[in-house]
């Protein structure tokens, strides 16, 4: 048995049957879109429902960036699929290797407590990390995102010690700070 579901299966799969309908008839989709840069209303012309890094998403031509782009599904509010009919394009395949959309240009080193090991394995595999001399855990793996490796690191609270990058250590100690304030 295969259960993909989520949080989000009450409102997931109305979704995905829109854009399947949407899909299938190249008609336009318009959805709110939240990202961390705020905001925003979305037209698109869907072509694929993508399963990937263990979230839904939708592949298609966005009309405002005259591109193709891939939009998470628990991101994506009020979906209407609207009566705006499209010509398919044709794709390049570049912009199908959805892993491109993911590079690995910050490189986290940290040293984890060693009650951690079984959220590394679960999340990153066995072979994400060596051990340090003391039994703690060294994981170095390669991010995309400095907001998303961020709040992950954070969510580990006193069981992480960055060693690198120190802009990630900075950023660290000042949000801990904040945090530290609002419990004066």
């Amino acid at each position: 048995m295969i259960d993909l579901s989520s949080h989000y299966k009450n409102t997931l799969s109305p979704k995905i049957e829109n854009i399947k309908t949407a899909i299938a008839e190249n008609r336009v989709i318009s959805f709110d879109y939240y990202y961390s840069k705020g905001e925003t209303q979305k037209l698109i012309e869907p072509y694929l429902i993508v399963f990937q890094w263990s979230s839904w998403y939708v592949f298609g031509h966005c009309c405002e960036k005259n591109d193709f782009r891939l939009f998470k599904l628990n991101r994506l509010w009020n979906l209407t699929v609207t009566e705006q009919h499209f010509e398919t394009r044709d794709i390049p395949q570049k912009q199908v290797d959805f892993d491109s959309y993911f590079s690995d240009k910050i490189m986290l080193v940290a040293v984890f407590d060693k009650i951690m090991k079984h959220r590394l394995i679960e999340e990153y595999g066995i072979d994400s990390f060596s051990y340090t001399y003391d039994g703690n855990i060294l994981f170095k793996f390669g991010f995309t995102n400095k907001e998303n490796l961020l709040s992950w690191v954070l969510s580990f609270g006193d069981k992480v010690e960055v060693i690198e990058p120190k802009e990630l250590m900075c950023e660290i100690k000042i949000q801990a700070e904040n945090i530290s304030k609002k419990y004066l």
